[in-house]
């Protein structure tokens, strides 16, 4: 069943209106509302606002969890394992110089890449209408 909604400008949507991907991605790379792209999904590092500012979309549903963590292990060990194999085996620095170097770039680029990739997690269950995303409005709990 096709639900239609009308929203506050007059237009009438429904929800099976398509949400495309990559605009939705790309804003949430930008820690920005996938929706409108405007107000920041952001309020702290990782804390993500209950809702947009600027359109107002809810975000208070979202299952992010432990995938951005995830993703970004994942991502940073695939860049820096064989970055710390090729200096290792082509310069031989010292330990010390090697594990201090690498510890921080292994920081910097976490640090980097996590609200990014929560931003993209938040945005990807937005476009899949995923966990509440949907835009039937919440039912009111007594």
């Amino acid at each position: 069943m096709t639900h239609q909604f009308a929203l506050a400008d007059g237009a009438i949507i429904s929800d099976e209106t398509e949400r495309p991907l990559w605009p939705a991605l790309r804003r949430g790379w930008s820690c920005r509302c996938p929706n409108c792209g405007a107000g920041p999904m952001l309020r702290a590092y990782l804390k993500v606002r209950d809702n947009c500012p600027v359109c107002g979309e809810a975000f208070h549903h979202h299952r992010a969890d432990d995938g951005p963590a995830y993703l970004t292990i994942l991502i940073v060990g695939h860049i820096l394992a064989p970055l710390i194999y090729f200096v290792f085996t082509k310069y031989r620095p010292e330990p010390l110089v090697m594990a201090s170097v690498f510890t921080v770039l292994t920081v910097t680029l976490a640090l980097f890449l996590l609200p990014r990739l929560k931003g993209m997690l938040v945005a990807l269950q937005w476009v899949k209408r995923m966990h509440g995303f949907g835009i039937a409005p919440d039912p009111v709990h007594d």
